[in-house]
């Protein structure tokens, strides 16, 4: 995997920079109050040039008149008769993208995120410095821990292959801000809550894998873009705040997520790798039932809440 190595980019001036056209996909599954808040934040942006498709995943209720009502003029709206999942969902957007608006870089973006206005211009800054960049994160503060939005849900990805449990780590995870999360560096995965894409990316027919449902796929694009020469990037003065797990809340785990897991480690590392971690299932099979078993608890009785 890839160091932690620092990042330098030159010092460019908003007047002086030049704005290429950036896609912004927001996938909606039965969360207009959220979704709306998302978009609120995205019209205070101070980027000039960038459009807005929202895919919605086959919404049960009335969110998607609710989009066409309140914000026809602003978004694209695809509608989904189903729900096709994180991955898919997101790849409907791209290719709208594509066919339709001739974006320079796109951005994935949670519908449960909140915005800084000049979060665009700060990736766009850092991906214009060097050719090299394909993938782009966000600094994600949690929009609400414990009546604070200061603390840290994400500052970069790592991956540890001798990991036990998991192998892919989030840097700087409930943590106020520090020196060391303030760079901006390489890195070896960025969350698909907030997540830029060069179009070079796509070009070379890089889209999220549909086989990961809800979970993963983010990790192994970054993982697979590597693996092409293009690298990932985490940028400290974009800031995202994300109201965590609301997504998962609605969507109910099941353990074909832990065999998404062992395709996970079958589709990326050696075969070594993989029998390592086989050999742990008892192991994972017991956490994820902790997992389970916390989820329909009060979390106030448990000791280890905090492994949710």
């Amino acid at each position: 995997m890839v160091e932690m190595s620092i990042v330098s980019i030159p010092h460019i001036h908003q007047n002086q920079m030049t704005f290429p056209r950036v896609a912004v996909i927001i996938l909606n599954w039965n969360g207009i109050d959220d979704t709306s808040e998302c978009l609120q934040s995205l019209k205070e942006l101070n980027y000039p040039v960038y459009d807005v498709i929202v895919v919605d995943n086959g919404s049960a209720g009335e969110d998607v008149k609710v989009l066409k009502n309140c914000y026809s003029d602003y978004i694209h709206l695809i509608q989904n008769r189903e729900n096709k999942g994180f991955a898919e969902g997101n790849n409907i957007g791209i290719r709208y993208a594509l066919a339709k608006l001739n974006p320079d870089y796109l951005v994935i973006l949670n519908n449960d995120t909140i915005v800084a206005p000049d979060f665009l211009y700060e990736l766009v800054k850092v991906a214009q410095s060097d050719t090299t960049i394909g993938i782009i994160g966000p600094k994600i503060y949690y929009y609400n821990f414990q009546q604070r939005d200061n603390v840290i849900w994400f500052a970069g990805g790592r991956i540890r292959w001798w990991r036990w449990v998991r192998v892919y780590t989030a840097q700087g995870q409930n943590r106020h801000d520090q020196a060391r999360y303030q760079a901006i560096r390489c890195v070896d995965w960025v969350a698909g809550s907030a997540m830029m894409i060069g179009r070079h990316v796509v070009d070379e027919s890089l889209f999220l894998n549909p086989r990961y449902f809800f979970g993963l796929e983010d990790i192994e694009y970054c993982l697979r873009a590597q693996k092409r020469g293009f690298k990932v990037v985490y940028v400290p003065d974009a800031i995202v705040w994300h109201k965590v797990n609301r997504a998962r809340k609605k969507y109910d785990p099941s353990f074909a997520d832990l065999s998404s897991y062992y395709y996970f480690l079958k589709q990326n590392f050696s075969n070594w790798v993989y029998i390592y971690h086989l050999a742990e299932l008892p192991i994972i099979l017991a956490y994820w039932t902790l997992v389970y078993l916390l989820k329909r608890r009060d979390k106030k009785h448990w000791v280890f809440s905090g492994v949710i």
